[in-house]
């Protein structure tokens, strides 16, 4: 069951209110505007998460490697390195779609 609770900043008096009973805290000048930009940065986090989720685009998976593949990459990648690895299986899978047809495809 979730607590109804909510946050009310008045000039001066800073409120909880959990369900039934209220909890006030006196601030002066200085803890009311720190409250207040604290409130502010956690607002600009939560619309930066939501603007980030929203321009997620999802992944498509392109080949299914079993995993004896995926280990030796793993392997070959600590000792050639990422890039000289990611280059291999480029050129490698670049070469094999050369022979196939593709010409007629979007």
């Amino acid at each position: 069951m979730r607590t109804k609770r909510a946050l009310i900043i008045e000039k001066g008096m800073l409120f909880f209110f959990f369900t039934n009973w209220v909890i006030q805290m006196k601030a002066n000048e200085n803890d009311y505007k720190k409250y207040s930009d604290a409130i502010d940065q956690i607002q600009q986090g939560n619309d930066a998460m939501i603007d980030l989720f929203n321009e997620m685009e999802g992944d498509r998976e392109l080949i299914s490697f079993d995993d004896k593949v995926v280990d030796q990459i793993e392997k070959a990648k600590v000792k050639f390195g990422n890039d000289a690895v990611n280059e291999k299986i480029n050129t490698v899978v670049r070469e094999m779609l050369s022979w196939l047809d593709l010409e007629d495809v979007d």
